[in-house]
């Protein structure tokens, strides 16, 4: 097997073993990833209409990523913060949206920055609920 099947399999079995939790980590970082590629498409390495290929291939990555995240909202059960959440997603998605048509970099550097947090924040509630709670006497 070639390394990059190894990596794909891998890759896979992760997917595959991951609790909800992880996975919207995962699509976090997914769409973190497609914004830094987006970013980097501005870079003077790439002539005019390679930079546009990668900005928007990228850009379409990540506002597919955050349309899946928005479309598994579960409203019932989340409530106020399933209406936030899918509130910021429907922000993201403009933004992105009008940073594909305008080549607007400051725009695509706004919505990592904003996903970055909300990632984080996840991260961060999903350690906190491995780690067993301290009771105090």
């Amino acid at each position: 097997m070639m390394p990059a099947a190894y990596a794909r399999q891998y890759q896979n079995q992760a997917v595959l073993s991951a609790s909800p939790g992880q996975l919207v980590l995962m699509l976090y970082d997914g769409t973190l990833r497609f914004l830094r590629q987006a970013i980097d498409g501005f870079s003077p390495q790439h002539d005019e209409i390679q930079s546009i290929a990668v900005v928007h291939t990228a850009l379409g990555k990540a506002g597919a990523i955050l349309a899946e995240l928005q479309s598994n909202l579960d409203h019932a059960a989340g409530g106020e913060y399933a209406a936030n959440l899918d509130r910021l997603y429907d922000y993201y998605q403009r933004r992105l949206h009008e940073a594909n048509i305008k080549k607007d970099v400051e725009a695509i550097q706004e919505v990592l920055r904003l996903v970055t947090e909300l990632r984080d924040g996840w991260a961060e509630m999903l350690r906190q609920q491995e780690t067993p709670a301290v009771q105090v006497a």
